[in-house]
C-alpha cells in the first residue's frame, strides 16, 4: 500500500536553481529506502517536500493520502504529527532535559501531560535512554545525543520518519549501532524509513532500496541496492 507519492515533481528556486526534475517516486508502507547522490543533487528538497518546508514549482506530493502541496499553512500541523524528522546536527534544546527534549513535540501540540509522561518513557525505553531522563543535552555523547532525537521523533508513533543524515557526525561504531535501532523502528513498529545518506558502508551492509539522485533526476531505483563510489562525491 502506498504512503508517498510524488508525481512530476519540479522544484525551482528563485535563484533560478532547478533542484529537482520530473521526479516520479511511490514508496509503500514500511518501507526502508536510502536516498544517495552527490552533494546538491536535489536529496534534501526532496526531503523537505515531504514535511512541507517547501512546496514544488509543479507536481503532485502525496503523504498519507494528504495532498502536501495544498495544504493551508495552518493545517501543515496536521502533515507534520504523522512524521518524524532527525537531523545530523540533532537540534535539540539545550537548556532542557531529555525528557523535556522528547515531549516537547507533544506539549507543544496541547497533549495532557498525563498523557505525555507515558509516550516519553515509552520512547526513551525504546532507545535506551530511559535512566537519562534528568540529563541535559551537554551531558550526553554525541550517540546519546542522535537516540535523544529519535525519541523525539518517533514519539507521537508516526507513520513516516525522515532521517537527513542522521550518522553524519558519529564514529563508525557508534553510527552502526544508531542505524541498528533505526532499522528495529522499521521492522518492529512497522515505520517507513527514507534516509538520505553519504555513508556508502551502512548502505552496502544494510542491503535496502536505494534511490540515486544526480542533478534533480532520479538515475536509479535499486532494491538491495549499494552505493557506488562515483556517488559519494
Amino acid at each position: 500500500m502506498k504512503l508517498i507519492e510524488l508525481k512530476n515533481i519540479y522544484k525551482t528556486y528563485p535563484n533560478g536553481v532547478t533542484a529537482l526534475a520530473d521526479v516520479n517516486l511511490e514508496i509503500a508502507k514500511g518501507e526502508f529506502v536510502f536516498i544517495i547522490g552527490p552533494t546538491g543533487c536535489g536529496k534534501s528538497t526532496l526531503m523537505k517536500l515531504l514535511y512541507r518546508e517547501e512546496k514544488p514549482t509543479k507536481g503532485n506530493v502525496l503523504v498519507g493520502g494528504i495532498k502536501v502541496e495544498r495544504l493551508r499553512n495552518r493545517k501543515v500541523y496536521k502533515l507534520r504529527k504523522k512524521i518524524g524528522v532527525i537531523f545530523q546536527n540533532y537540534r535539540l534544546l539545550p537548556k532542557k532535559t531529555v525528557y523535556e527534549n522528547v515531549a516537547f513535540p507533544l506539549s507543544s501540540n496541547g497533549i495532557k501531560d498525563s498523557e505525555i509522561r507515558p509516550k516519553v518513557l515509552k520512547a526513551l525505553d525504546r532507545v535506551g535512554l530511559k535512566e537519562k531522563i534528568k540529563s541535559f543535552p551537554d551531558e550526553l555523547s554525541g550517540g546519546e545525543q542522535q537516540r535523544v532525537c529519535i525519541a523525539r521523533a518517533i514519539v507521537n508513533e508516526p507513520k513516516l520518519l525522515l532521517c537527513d543524515e542522521p550518522t553524519g557526525n558519529l564514529d563508525p561504531k557508534v553510527s552502526k549501532e544508531i542505524m541498528d535501532l533505526i532499522e528495529s523502528i522499521n521492522k518492529k513498529l512497522g515505520t517507513t524509513i527514507i534516509m538520505v545518506t553519504h555513508d556508502a558502508q551502512i548502505v552496502n551492509r544494510m542491503k535496502k532500496r536505494v534511490i540515486s539522485i544526480d542533478n534533480g533526476v532520479i538515475t536509479k531505483d535499486i532494491l538491495k541496492g549499494k552505493y557506488k563510489e562515483n556517488e559519494s562525491n
